[in-house]
């Protein structure tokens, strides 16, 4: 009995898993980043754009390495406005990768940083950020970090 409650248990997540899903296919890329543009408008934050798919286990990956880790969960609310941009075989967003300056040929997950007048100001790698079979918290920080607006402000010499 104990057995057959833990196999229907184990399927239970594993359909909760596949049907969980980052990306949504059915949304236009384009209208996605002019409404992320406008949202930070005025807030200080930049966009913050997760190109990838459904399909990606580095970007399923991702997204629980960012959610599972305080320090860079804090960072990403703070400075940014996170958007799912999707591609796979149906959408791929085409007209939104010829936008960004074709981030897609970094592979996936690809994050593109967008400042608050929808200027790409810089196209992450995901593969730099690696670590093992995962992601290294201070790679990942770091470029966090490293692309906020008020980091991207020279200090004044006194």
């Amino acid at each position: 009995m104990l057995l057959l409650a833990v196999i229907l248990l184990t399927s239970q997540l594993l359909i909760a898993q596949e049907t969980k899903k980052l990306y949504d296919p059915s949304l236009d890329g384009m209208k996605q980043i002019k409404d992320a543009v406008a949202a930070v408008s005025g807030t200080g934050k930049h966009v913050l754009i997760q190109y990838g798919g459904n399909w990606c286990s580095w970007c399923i990956k991702f997204d629980a390495f960012c959610k599972a880790d305080t320090a860079i969960s804090r960072i990403i609310s703070q400075n940014y406005l996170p958007v799912k941009l999707n591609y796979d075989p149906v959408n791929k967003n085409d007209a939104a990768n010829a936008y960004l300056g074709n981030p897609t040929r970094f592979g996936f997950p690809v994050f593109i940083i967008l400042d608050n007048k929808g200027k790409v100001i810089h196209i992450q790698d995901s593969g730099l950020l690696e670590d093992g079979k995962g992601y290294s918290q201070t790679k990942v920080a770091g470029f966090f970090r490293n692309w906020t607006a008020a980091s991207l402000i020279p200090a004044k010499k006194k």
